[in-house]
């Protein structure tokens, strides 16, 4: 294999990638740890910089989730909300609207197409982790027997956020106010480990998971030509340390696919990936990623617009 794939974590690392997996930039680094590429801990793993957005101090991310992304805790003092002057955000999807994107339906499941693009993300990335193809994990895990005893408490669905996001650093005056934080972050962590790790058929409503289905039929689709799409617009940094970027590279993958293949409306699936993005990456992530589906789209019109013209000219010929 030339180099060594973008997509290879220890855990699969002897086994080779499917060849949907072999994105071409070189891989600087593995991830570390050998249980990342078994899907139960990926619920525990998507949530690193979300997991101490309201704390006064810096604590560093808890072991189960530092194995993605080294980001140290984020500092927090709660205020009043103010509308947020930010260019990702959309009336359809800013936190004044949550209260308006229809969740749960009457069988008491996930119903909105937020769910189901998480979905798709949390099974894109579980199978670059184990080099597998993310259809076949679907249904794998679609169809996985439930252990003996298990029940799930489908309250969590209603306690379940899609819109909790990380915010900018702030701080709170003493450690009793950081260790309620600390708490109150602790109890969303657990509900969103038991939402994402809870059987598929439990969660979300049967067209949720037919759309989940239909965006990842999507990306193995089209990921050999949407990894050369992303070589040439990821930054440099991304492409250098792609170990560090698995989520940012599949949020691209997902998005550019769904809008060529699925052709939702490019303006809701960029506003989709930066909401993403902000829910699960770090960093400049969500502005880094609307700049390169932007410029996919560009390239995608400059494109169909030559090959338009192309065809224009053979029919008067």
């Amino acid at each position: 294999m030339e180099g060594s794939s973008l997509l290879l974590s220890h855990s699969c690392s002897s086994s080779p990638l499917h060849p949907i997996l072999k994105p071409q930039f070189g891989l600087s680094s593995q991830l570390s740890s050998p249980s990342v590429g078994k899907y139960p801990l990926l619920t525990s793993i998507l949530k690193c910089n979300l997991w101490a957005k309201n704390t006064a101090l810096v604590f560093p991310c808890p072991r189960r989730i530092s194995i993605l992304r080294n980001s140290a805790a984020f500092a927090v003092e709660q205020e009043a909300p103010e509308k947020p002057n930010d260019p990702f955000s959309t009336s359809t999807t800013s936190s004044y609207s949550r209260d308006m994107l229809p969740k749960i339906d009457k069988s008491g499941r996930f119903c909105s197409p937020r769910a189901a693009r998480e979905l798709a993300l949390s099974i894109v990335y579980a199978a670059c982790l184990e080099g597998s193809d993310p259809v076949r994990l679907f249904e794998k895990r679609m169809n996985a027997r439930r252990e003996p005893g298990y029940e799930f408490d489908n309250a969590s669905l209603l306690a379940y956020n899609h819109m909790s996001f990380g915010g900018p650093p702030v701080t709170v005056q003493t450690i009793e106010e950081a260790d309620e934080l600390l708490r109150n972050n602790d109890k969303e962590s657990a509900i969103e480990a038991e939402v994402l790790a809870a059987p598929p058929k439990l969660v979300y409503s049967k067209l949720i998971l037919r759309f989940t289905r239909k965006i990842l039929v999507a990306v193995v689709d089209r990921w050999d030509s949407h990894v050369l799409v992303i070589d040439k617009v990821a930054p440099p940094n991304w492409k250098s340390e792609p170990a560090g970027r698995i989520l940012e590279l599949c949020i691209l993958h997902l998005a550019m696919s769904e809008i060529t293949v699925i052709g939702t409306r490019h303006q809701i699936v960029i506003n989709e990936a930066v909401d993403l993005a902000k829910r699960f990456c770090d960093g400049a992530a969500p502005r880094i990623i609307n700049g390169c589906l932007r410029t996919f789209l560009k390239d995608e019109e400059a494109t169909g617009l030559a090959q338009a013209l192309e065809d224009k000219q053979k029919v008067i010929s």
